[in-house]
């Protein structure tokens, strides 16, 4: 394994979920992975703080409960852009302008294309994968024991009782653990590096690396890249079956990205002067206020575009049927 020089509490800040970190557009994006994308330390209002002492664990600590998850990843331009993405020819001029040799040893770079892993919180990190699991869903180090206790040694998940999985569910939230029913902040964690959004990156080192090629990702929406072969909705009753996304929870989903899209591009806005990233982000909220404007729920998210107002705006619509609300969505043919 590579060592890297970063830190745990310096990887990976959520608002960004999902779902490529693809820089050049050949990888494809992700969103829910149940494991999904890169270290991410610093946490946005509203996530445990927690959640910024913790390290990534690497994917191998996720995939002996879930195999098929595992499985899918593994198929994914997320996993195979470990071997192949510094090969890339655009990212020998990005890194002219980090100032790195390989994007392997890019703080910059291992932001959003990589995940590292670390034995303990005293270890240096190492690269061990393309984005994975802990990118979408967290570091797991303050979380894997909770979420993996059913109740005590020898209880399966199967036996658990309701009372000891609510407080497993609560207790894995507060150490930082982003679960698939937390909407907003699974999304948010993809528009962090698909947006260009990420705290980390400074605004002039932005502005040249999409002056050298870095795509603005214009193109990305949560559906579109999250159905497609990152798909992993391996849900009860039928835990075997990798299902697709139902019309009403397309609708919701969608919606929701929409949401966590007006909120990465009003807190992306200013970053840089950047002529593309300008209007990279005003696409973006004109597409998310068209949308959102016909959900009468989105109003105060409309009115003030926080990551509050749309974990909000995302409980409010949670279960509901917006189909007609959004009107068309995209085109399955169209997943990438």
């Amino acid at each position: 394994m590579r060592k890297v020089g970063v830190t745990a509490a310096g990887s990976r800040p959520i608002a960004q979920q999902t779902m490529s970190r693809n820089v050049f557009g050949r990888r494809a994006s992700a969103a829910l992975l149940a494991c999904g994308v890169l270290a991410i330390a610093a946490a946005v209002a509203g996530v445990p703080a927690a959640r910024a002492q913790s390290f990534d664990l690497g994917p191998d600590a996720c995939q002996n409960c879930h195999k098929a998850e595992f499985e899918v990843w593994q198929k994914t331009k997320h996993a195979t852009s470990f071997n192949d993405f510094h090969r890339l020819p655009k990212v020998r001029d990005v890194l002219k302008v980090t100032g790195d040799r390989s994007p392997k040893q890019s703080k910059v770079c291992v932001t959003c294309h990589y995940t590292t892993a670390q034995k303990d919180a005293a270890a240096k990190p190492d690269l061990v994968a393309g984005p994975a699991c802990e990118s979408c869903h967290g570091a797991a180090s303050n979380w894997i024991k909770i979420h993996n206790d059913f109740g005590g040694p020898g209880v399966k998940q199967a036996d658990e009782k309701p009372d000891h999985k609510a407080k497993r569910i609560a207790d894995s939230k507060a150490a930082g653990m982003i679960r698939p029913e937390m909407k907003f902040d699974i999304v948010s964690n993809c528009y962090g590096c698909h947006a260009l959004g990420r705290k980390e990156l400074d605004g002039k080192v932005l502005s040249g690396m999409i002056d050298a090629g870095h795509p603005t990702n214009d193109e990305f929406e949560f559906i579109r890249f999250s159905q497609g072969q990152v798909r992993h909705r391996f849900y009860p009753p039928d835990t075997a079956v990798n299902k697709e996304i139902t019309p009403q929870a397309n609708a919701e989903w969608y919606a929701v990205g929409q949401a966590a899209a007006l909120v990465a591009a009003t807190q992306g806005a200013g970053k840089t002067d950047n002529a593309k990233y300008a209007a990279a982000d005003a696409a973006r909220i004109a597409k998310a206020k068209e949308v959102l404007g016909k959900i009468a729920e989105a109003k105060a998210l409309l009115a003030s575009p926080t990551p509050e107002a749309g974990r909000a705006f995302a409980a409010a619509i949670d279960g509901k049927d917006l189909t007609k609300a959004v009107g068309a969505l995209s085109d399955p043919s169209s997943y990438k």
